[in-house]
């Protein structure tokens, strides 16, 4: 996962059930937040949970349009997260994680798996019914919200993805090498059923007992109207997909790397790539009709639709530059640099941040301004840049070196010195028209 411009996340979240203001560290760019998002729930039109990297958890309870951080207590990668009414949810990730809200996500508990294995999914079919899958194989079941569970067999060791029950009896778990397991009795037996394929099944979806859909690597995309008696592939290349949902037997959407968005309206007979505007990976969707649904995925991608797909808004908002270096000349202003020549400066405290042009496409690891206008930035190829005008524009400068600069500081507007590889000095008295010393 890329480096993301951080004013990093570490929050006072929910005061008598209301988000508070944030304290401590939090985060300026990107909007809601930048971890990488893995799996989206909803339980109504308007109320619905995404979790990912760090611990991350987010409500909505507008459809998907504003987003409000929620503190789940872990810093481990949550992989996949379930919600039965407004208030019963539970996620699971890495190291055996599994975290229960019965508050709406005001409080997560950890609860007791009684495995180390990383879970990957998890479903619930009413508030106390709900089995989770993991790596090595693992099948956990509880029918009492969570306070006890019970490991199940399915006989595989292969890693397990996801899950999916329509009811409390049931399910079907996909994984590794086309691995695909049913139960019919709440998981007290699990069934082998032939997928017909060796590709990772990632996601899998079912909205009755007959009608389900599992999606996996090289744009696997198997379908059964039978309960998974019978699956049928339906032929395609290329595409690694993560997610699949269901509506109903003809309405699905599949998602995955490289912003790809795939959608059915006949059964899975055909499947039509469809416009994100994104290239970021996408890992979870959900649907609550036909015709609404969310995406989420890396950097914090969220997508969101109102018509099938047709157009598809991000509800994240900001930049994903690789950021290296930071100053701030007081508590408003600040320039931040990095990647590619990137340079973004606030004038708010970081409120807002605006791009502006560096004139290199070097990447650019440092930067020091001696008051809000006089600014100097240091990268690769004995890059330096300087300003006179706040960024407005920026000048280049010659060093005299194409060693990498990986810092500088000015003590005034003329003064300044920057470092670099292999012992590298640079200093200069008068504002970096010229640049002396060990290169």
């Amino acid at each position: 996962m890329k480096k993301l411009i951080l004013i990093l996340l570490n929050f006072l979240w929910i005061l008598n059930g209301v988000p508070a203001q944030p304290s401590g560290w939090f985060w300026q760019n990107p909007l809601p937040q930048g971890n990488a998002l893995y799996s989206i729930d909803f339980v109504s039109p308007t109320t619905g949970w995404a979790v990912g990297a760090l611990g991350t958890i987010l409500k909505t309870s507008d459809g998907g349009v504003t987003w409000q951080h929620q503190y789940s207590g872990e810093n481990v990668l949550l992989r996949s997260v379930s919600f039965t009414d407004a208030q019963h949810g539970t996620a699971v990730g890495t190291g055996g994680l599994i975290i229960r809200t019965n508050d709406g996500g005001l409080t997560w508990t950890v609860q007791d798996s009684g495995t180390e294995a990383d879970l990957s999914g998890v479903s619930f079919s009413d508030a106390n019914n709900g089995t989770v899958a993991g790596y090595a194989g693992t099948i956990l079941h509880t029918s009492d919200g969570g306070v006890t569970w019970v490991l199940q067999s399915g006989s595989t060791s292969n890693d397990l993805y996801d899950v999916s029950f329509t009811d409390n009896n049931t399910g079907t778990i996909v994984g590794n090498n086309g691995t695909i397991r049913r139960t019919v009795d709440g998981g007290q037996t699990w069934t082998m059923q032939t997928s017909g394929t060796t590709n990772s099944l990632l996601g899998v979806s079912f909205t009755d007992q007959d009608n389900g859909t599992a999606v996996g690597l090289d744009f696997t995309i198997l379908m059964t109207k039978n309960g998974g008696l019978t699956w049928t592939k339906f032929n395609g290349e290329g595409v690694r997909l993560e997610d699949v949902c269901f509506t109903d037997a003809w309405n699905g959407t599949a998602v995955g790397l490289g912003g790809y968005i795939f959608r059915t309206v006949d059964g899975g007979e055909t499947w039509n790539s469809q416009s994100t505007g994104t290239s970021n990976g996408l890992s979870g969707v959900c649907f609550t009709d036909a015709l609404s649904g969310v995406a989420v995925g890396d950097h914090g991608t969220m997508l969101r639709t109102t018509d099938g797909g047709a157009n598809w808004t991000a509800q994240n908002s900001g930049f994903t530059k690789t950021l290296m270096g930071l100053c701030f000349i007081d508590s408003n202003y600040g320039t931040a640099v990095g990647g590619n020549g990137a340079v973004f400066r606030t004038s708010n405290g970081g409120t807002t941040w605006t791009e502006q042009q560096s004139g290199t496409v070097y990447d650019l690891l440092s930067v020091s301004f001696s008051d809000i206008n006089k600014g100097t930035a240091v990268g690769f190829n004995g890059t330096i840049i300087r300003t006179t005008n706040g960024g407005t524009s920026w000048v280049l400068q010659s060093g005299g070196t194409t060693t990498a600069l990986r810092s500088v500081s000015f003590s005034d507007a003329s003064n300044g010195t920057a470092v670099g590889y292999s012992g590298t000095i640079l200093r200069t008295t008068n504002g970096g028209n010229d640049w002396g010393g060990s290169k």
